[in-house]
């Protein structure tokens, strides 16, 4: 993309509810525990390993705070971010988590563009590598309970500011592959919507690390990076250009894998589609390390930059202009704990956003 070149994509950032302190989090990990609890406590694990991962002047703000959602909502804006995708935490009736958007939703601030997806995932000790506990199931349930969530999601919906394709909602279900009876569940939603006054809803499938639903029912799907891409899409020749080890500082016996930057990032871009499939929102990262949360268990990328990224935002914002997507999908805001974020750090400041600013707002010769 040259640098004159109009941009039509808008970028949407997924958005992390976790920086704030709940019941059920003080009682599974706690007194106080949020995501800033994982952060804090993270450790170089080899030369030159880029931990801890601090905000910029040392930030750890609280998500119950309005001043802070704010501040978000205008840093976002004023550096090229269109709307956040929050996570939506929803167990058969049970909400976690939904104290930010709550807040945001009753104020009616700040005034920024946000979807939902449905992290419709069971809510396990995962983070700290114990999977096999789950702290709360997710079932799915009857009818009785699809309308329940239904019209809880309504008033969502129903918001000013909520973001729409052919006006309908834009709603992104993260695995849809767990849900039994997924199609009739969606289409049921969607009689309820016309129903409602709506024209619909506009239905988005995730394609992440996990199996594929590949439904008919969805309208959409979008590629989570870079999880579908090291989990889908890597070439049998290209596994040894992506993937190497690197030994532990306190360990000698074992090793870390490390995953190349540019490897995944030249193989989101290079990928081409099927002219028959339906509509595929690209996804783009800003960088990963989980050992946040996973520790020794961590994945980590190796290579990241601001400069890099901006290199290839540019490029993937391009393509998305070719395809004729209206949005394009960062992750993520604020996922501290994952090593992805766009938010200011000690180490780079605003260099990262610095990048998304120039890819979304270019500077035409008439400026220059």
């Amino acid at each position: 993309m040259n640098f004159t070149e109009k941009v039509n994509t808008k970028l949407i950032a997924f958005y992390l509810p976790q920086f704030h302190s709940i019941p059920e989090n003080d009682e599974w990990w706690g007194e106080g525990f949020t995501e800033w609890t994982n952060t804090k406590k993270a450790r170089p694990l080899y030369r030159g390993h880029y931990q801890p991962r601090e905000p910029f002047q040392f930030n750890y703000y609280d998500l119950r705070k309005s001043k802070v959602q704010h501040w978000q909502a205008r840093l976002a804006r004023d550096y090229g971010i269109y709307g956040f995708c929050y996570y939506h935490y929803w167990f058969k009736g049970k909400l976690l988590l939904e104290t930010p958007l709550h807040n945001m939703l009753a104020s009616g601030e700040p005034d920024f563009p946000f979807c939902l997806s449905w992290a419709n995932e069971p809510w396990t000790r995962n983070w700290d590598g114990r999977s096999d506990q789950v702290l709360i199931p997710q079932e799915y349930g009857s009818r009785r309970i699809w309308k329940e969530h239904f019209h809880y999601l309504l008033n969502i919906f129903n918001d000013p500011r909520y973001i729409r394709v052919n006006n309908k909602p834009l709603f992104i279900i993260y695995r849809a592959e767990l849900i039994e009876e997924c199609k009739e569940m969606l289409e049921y939603w969607q009689r309820l919507a016309r129903r409602n006054g709506l024209e619909g809803i506009y239905f988005v499938e995730t394609m992440g690390g996990f199996p594929l639903a590949s439904l008919d029912i969805f309208d959409a799907r979008l590629q989570f990076e870079p999880m579908y891409t090291t989990s889908h899409d890597v070439p049998a020749h290209g596994f040894h250009q992506m993937y190497h080890a690197v030994q532990l500082m306190e360990e000698r016996s074992r090793d870390l894998t490390l995953v190349n930057y540019d490897a995944v990032w030249t193989r989101i871009l290079e990928r081409t589609f099927n002219g028959s499939e339906k509509k595929i929102y690209l996804g783009g990262f800003v960088d990963w390390d989980n050992t946040a949360r996973r520790g020794k268990d961590a994945f980590v990328f190796q290579g990241a930059s601001p400069e890099k990224f901006g290199h290839y935002l540019r490029q993937l914002v391009h393509k998305a202009n070719q395809l004729g997507n209206e949005f394009t999908f960062i992750n993520a805001w604020n996922e501290w704990a994952e090593g992805t974020y766009l938010e200011p750090d000690q180490k780079y400041g605003y260099a990262y956003l610095e990048k998304v600013k120039q890819v979304m707002k270019p500077i035409s010769k008439s400026d220059s």
